[in-house]
């Protein structure tokens, strides 16, 4: 019996598999606005059999995009926008999930395919970005941000509340706070990026304190009979990576008792000097030590995307549910192909029947 293929069950939603479409940005709203390339993109991945499929980062604000392009929740038209994607998810029988997000420090920056580098100033695209410290990340992103304010600081917790309302009322049923990969709520938590002096700064306490906030705040207006996870980078391979893992394993534990259903484990990368060990799985050990130390459901999504590596995950219990992002760009149909691969039975349920009668029949 495959472990991939077995139903996940997280508070009052149940994944039909282990297989989860993660946040992949696409840059191609405009104004925050998604069009008809969400809408079929979106459709697609589910259309494939993937459990849930989660909606690349959702900008909170307009200066918490990473990119012109981005998609954005801040109001309650750009909300709305979000419903036949919701819709089109779960007709395809997955479970729709969403991430919101702040950039931080790496926003107002050009979409990959034209730089991946920060606006020029002076361009009207781009805008100020701000952080918990005026440290610039360097490299290609070298704007130096404004440091927040208090007031700063309580604002933006208000506006993931806010998104985190739209998306509860527009049908998602699966929220994803995205803390990881140098955008702003991996600055506070980093010692690289936080330099303050007030409580928002210092000790590890002191560091962690926005995320908690904002995840706390964020709890108490998403139902809780829905799933509500964090993205988090709990490793920056800098050089300290046991000080850190311990420190990220410290406030894992402090997210479960302020609410959070699963921890999505991931790098920091809140500074470009580290030495990554790209490779199959490379996290799966790390992920798994998070899963045991913290005791909490945990998932990942680098470096699973071959179905063997994806299904060896979960049967020996590093991960409860396995992202799978690059490999569904390259195959809509990865679960399929995934089912077909490891001899599930009956593997044609993850197809849509005038796909499935013609896959299955010759």
């Amino acid at each position: 019996m495959s472990a991939l293929f077995q139903p996940y069950k997280l508070k009052g939603v149940t994944l039909r598999n282990r297989i989860a479409v993660p946040p992949m940005c696409q840059y191609m709203a405009v104004d925050g606005l998604i069009n008809d390339w969400h809408q079929s993109h979106y459709a697609n991945m589910a259309r494939g059999g993937a459990g849930l499929v989660i909606v690349e980062a959702t900008a909170v604000s307009p200066e918490g995009r990473i990119t012109p392009g981005c998609t954005g929740i801040w109001n309650d038209d750009l909300a709305q926008a979000f419903v036949p994607v919701v819709q089109a998810i779960k007709a395809a029988g997955s479970v729709p999930g969403i991430q919101i997000a702040h950039a931080g420090r790496k926003a107002s920056a050009n979409r990959p395919w034209e730089g991946d580098d920060h606006i020029a100033e002076g361009d009207e695209r781009g805008w100020q970005t701000i952080a918990p410290s005026a440290v610039a990340y360097g490299k290609g992103l070298p704007k130096l941000p404004r440091a927040m304010t208090l007031d700063d600081i309580a604002r933006v917790r208000q506006n993931f509340v806010d998104a985190a309302k739209r998306a509860r009322d527009v049908g998602f049923e699966w929220l994803e706070l995205h803390f990881a990969h140098g955008y702003l709520a991996q600055t506070f938590f980093s010692a690289h990026s936080n330099h303050r002096d007030d409580i928002y700064g210092g000790s590890v306490e002191n560091r962690a304190r926005f995320l908690l906030e904002t995840l706390k705040a964020v709890r108490e207006v998403w139902p809780e009979n829905l799933p509500l996870t964090v993205r988090f980078g709990v490793i920056e391979y800098d050089g300290r990576d046991e000080e850190t893992l311990l420190e990220s394993i410290g406030l894992v534990r402090d997210f479960k008792a302020a609410g959070m259903d699963m921890i999505s484990v991931s790098i920091g990368f809140t500074i470009a000097e580290t030495s990554i060990p790209w490779g199959p799985a490379f996290l799966g050990a790390i992920t798994e030590r998070v899963r045991r130390e913290a005791d909490v459901p945990v998932s990942s999504a680098w470096g699973f995307g071959t179905p063997e590596i994806a299904e060896r995950a979960v049967k020996e219990q590093q991960l409860d549910v396995v992202m799978v992002g690059r490999s569904h760009l390259v195959n809509p149909h990865w679960t399929y192909s995934a089912a077909k691969e490891l001899g599930v039975e009956r593997a044609s349920w993850t197809l849509p029947a005038p796909y499935a009668h013609w896959l299955e029949r010759y």
